[in-house]
Formats: structure tokens, C-alpha cells, sequence
């Protein structure tokens, strides 16, 4: 396995960086897997954790970027490790030293198909980025109101379609190849796709389906939910 991983420039280290941070930024002491087995990396983080043995409600968040040079690796490393050292690289480094310390992450072994994977429609990415903002709302008066009891309130709030979510905004659903009524798109995704910055004004994420699982494909990176 590689000790070195080598982007194609520091455009992409940095990107890995500020990815890494934003996933941070919702578990301080969260994990990464990074995963490739040639000249891609995929960047797994957990952002919604699930349930039971069949991880019901798992959402994770996936970035890709292109490596300069093919490697086999597939380590999972706290995301701290990760962020010190692309907060440490200078301006112009492509590399990538993989920290030696290891993560425990139970989403980590609950592994996506590769595919195939069923077209399902679009959503705006506006209603997502909606959703994901009224959400955190809800979710944030829940916390000032019942402290420790509020994870009730968060799991409800995620757990709803985001065409239910939308309500409040029924105009953002307007026009859309909107998703079939037997593929549910959590707001937990949009959450997730809102909070790791793959979301982009105006634009369209694609849905897709591989049998229990959707994915959301924006601009900026993929949300795998189960």
C-alpha cells in the first residue's frame, strides 16, 4: 500500500482539504475512507448514521479526484489526521502523505454497489439546498428546547421525503422531471449534500437507484443513502 497519494495538482489537494473540513465540521471526530484501485480516488465520509443490521438511514458523502500515478489503497483515518496535513501543504504540493493512524467507522463497512445503477428522475438543487437550511432550522430549535432530548426531533426531521419537506416551498418543485412516488429522497441527503458543499445554485442533481439505495449526483460530489 502506498505511504504517498499524488493528486494531479494542488488544485485537487486542496479540494480534498476543504472537503475533509467541511466533513469536520459535522463530527469533529468523524473518519474518512479513502479508497482506489488505479488512477481515482474515492473519498467516503459518514454524515447520517443508520440503523439494525441492515444500516437503514445510513447517508454518506462521496468526493472523487483524480490521483497523478494509479495506487492500491483502501484505509479508513480520522479526519483530523487528514486535515492537518492539507492544511499544512503549501501552495503548489500535490501530495498527499497518508497519516499511519487508523479510524474506527462503522459505515465504513457498509459498502455502496457499484451498480448498476437506474436513472430516477431529477430535483432541483435549490430544494435540496432549501430543505437541508429548514431542516437544520428545526433542528436547532429542538436542541435550545430539549437539549439531549432533541435527537428525536433530528432523526424525524431527516428521515422525511424532500418533497414533503418542500411544503413550505411548493414553486421549487415547479417544472422538474421530479423523482417516481416510490423513490424516497431523504432530506438527510439533501443535508448532507447542502453541508459538504456539493450543491451549486440553479443546478439539477440527478437521483439514481441501485436496489436499496438512492444516490444523489450534484456538481460537486455524490450522497449514497440507505
Amino acid at each position: 500500500m502506498t505511504d504517498v497519494l499524488r493528486l494531479t495538482d494542488a488544485a485537487a489537494l486542496a479540494d480534498l482539504g476543504r472537503y475533509a473540513t467541511r466533513a469536520r465540521a459535522l463530527d469533529a471526530d468523524g473518519a474518512i475512507r479513502l479508497q482506489a484501485a488505479g488512477d481515482v480516488l474515492a473519498a467516503w465520509v459518514g454524515v447520517l448514521p443508520g440503523s439494525g443490521i441492515l444500516a437503514e438511514g445510513t447517508v454518506l458523502g462521496l468526493r472523487t479526484l483524480a490521483l497523478a500515478e494509479p495506487v492500491e489503497i483502501d484505509v479508513v483515518l480520522p479526519l483530523g489526521a487528514v486535515t492537518d496535513r492539507t492544511a499544512r501543504a503549501s501552495a503548489t504540493s500535490v501530495e498527499l502523505p497518508v497519516p499511519p493512524t487508523r479510524a474506527l467507522a462503522p459505515w465504513a463497512a457498509v459498502t455502496p454497489p457499484r451498480g448498476p445503477w437506474e436513472p430516477a428522475g431529477d430535483l432541483p438543487g435549490d430544494l435540496l439546498a432549501t430543505v437541508a437550511r429548514d431542516g437544520l432550522a428545526e433542528v436547532s430549535d429542538a436542541v435550545r428546547e430539549r437539549g439531549a432530548a432533541a435527537g428525536f426531533v433530528r432523526d424525524r426531521v431527516w428521515a422525511r421525503d424532500v418533497r414533503e419537506a418542500a411544503g413550505p416551498h411548493p414553486d421549487l418543485l415547479d417544472g422538474e422531471g421530479l423523482v417516481p412516488a416510490d423513490v424516497t429522497v431523504r432530506a438527510g441527503g439533501a443535508f448532507a449534500a447542502y453541508a459538504l458543499g456539493f450543491l451549486e445554485p440553479g443546478a439539477t442533481v440527478r437521483v439514481l437507484r441501485s436496489n436499496r439505495w438512492v444516490r444523489l449526483t450534484a456538481p460537486g460530489g455524490h450522497v449514497l443513502m440507505r
